[in-house]
């Protein structure tokens, strides 16, 4: 039996990802509005919470998860450690007694419990005191409107945390802030900020460099230990972060030169991607990191699935680059007019279009539980939804060991 899961990133005021809300779908077959709420619940706990108390796909972050109705009544979140994750009400909860009585009993036992797409009622009102955040879809909420709540219940001293749903662009984002919003959910944050030209910062340059020279066919070594050695910050993460991969030696590696000798030209072009790509997005969300490389891994292992021949490290470029636009702050054709890559990446990378752009749409798809488009592409492509599933969910599990094996920053 397969899940199907997707996951969209909650972030703060200073854009650091805080947790995740994580959205489950029982196959193909039930993935469409229809399908049963309480069932979906059930099975994303039993498979991501049950054996543990906590999920993997969450990074170690916070987990938001909805549950209706019938869950809450039948105390299902009593199952769990209180730390696990956040308690979602949803939207469809009936305020009745049962559910009030529900809530009561979860606050007091010291879950976190969030409004689900809130809609100011009075029904609604004796809930409030029971909650710590409440959750405005802006598509459904006037900004307005959400600010004038916000406002009242801050003058009566609440310390309720309010969150902004489907924050699209950058302007909704700080409109949001400023309406008084601490956490935001949307697709604001993996596209620029400002698109224009600008001067690279010398960090991202020297990325842009790295990056050039991992983009060709055969790795010049001499080289990237050259651009390396401009910069001492990245230098330093290189070696902290070769270290750490490298612990069971007896005698730590010391020098950029032996971790090149050590890691070979295959696994260099992987280390020099993550490590200096957490060294351009510094100033960045570090979902927009994260992301970049668990789409590079999604697009490198669903490669091979293909009917016809694909180069699967083409593929773990076209995921990586997918949000270089985002990453540097300059627009994407003029970023990959500046890297060595071939038209098909390219093709894929601006138009979204071939073999890679599909698998790419696909892994955007996923990250949007969008299953109707999933269904389509994979009917396109040629690729069993189960396989594509279970290849999107090892990225997830893949990309949350690497993060956890990722050097902080100094």
């Amino acid at each position: 039996m397969n899940s199907y899961l997707a996951r969209q990133p909650v972030l703060n005021r200073d854009k650091d990802t805080i947790g995740y809300e994580l959205l489950f779908r029982d196959g193909p077959n039930n993935s469409f509005p229809d399908v049963d709420e309480e069932h979906a619940t059930h099975r994303l706990l039993t498979d991501n919470f049950l054996s543990t108390g906590h999920s993997d796909v969450a990074s170690g972050k916070k987990a938001f998860i909805n549950f209706p109705h019938g869950s809450l009544i039948n105390r299902i979140p009593l199952l769990f450690p209180k730390k696990s994750f956040i308690i979602e009400i949803l939207e469809t909860c009936q305020p009745d007694d049962n559910l009030l009585a529900a809530v009561m009993e979860l606050y007091q036992a010291g879950y976190t419990l969030a409004l689900d797409d809130f809609n100011p009622t009075p029904e609604w009102n004796r809930f409030i005191p029971f909650v710590h955040i409440i959750k405005f879809d802006l598509r459904a909420t006037p900004l307005a409107k959400a600010g004038f709540f916000i406002r009242r219940l801050k003058e009566k001293g609440s310390k309720i945390t309010f969150l902004a749903e489907k924050v699209e662009t950058y302007e909704e984002f700080i409109a949001a802030s400023e309406a008084g919003f601490d956490l935001f959910q949307g697709y604001f944050f993996s596209r620029p900020e400002i698109v224009r030209k600008k001067a690279l910062e010398p960090s991202a340059l020297t990325t842009l460099r790295l990056y050039k020279e991992i983009s060709r066919v055969e790795v010049n070594f001499d080289k990237i230990e050259k651009i390396i050695a401009t910069d001492v910050t990245l230098s330093y993460k290189l070696l902290r972060h070769v270290n750490n991969m490298t612990y069971t030696r007896a005698k730590p590696i010391s020098s950029f030169k032996q971790a090149l000798i050590y890691l070979g030209e295959e696994k260099l072009r992987r280390f020099v991607t993550f490590v200096a790509t957490s060294h351009a997005v510094e100033n960045k969300p570090e979902s927009l990191y994260f992301l970049s490389l668990q789409r590079a891994r999604f697009s490198e292992q669903l490669s091979q699935h293909l009917q016809i021949p694909i180069d699967s490290n083409e593929a773990f470029l076209t995921g990586l680059f997918s949000l270089l636009d985002s990453i540097l702050d300059q627009p994407i054709e003029a970023l990959i007019d500046q890297l060595p890559l071939d038209e098909t990446v390219q093709h894929a990378l601006i138009n979204r279009r071939g073999y890679l752009g599909g698998i790419l749409r696909l892994a955007v798809a996923h990250d949007q539980a969008d299953w109707q488009t999933i269904k389509r592409l994979c009917q396109a492509l040629k690729l069993e939804e189960s396989v594509v599933a279970e290849t999107y969910m090892e990225s997830l599990k893949w990309v949350t060991v690497f993060e956890q094996k990722l050097p902080s920053k100094p």
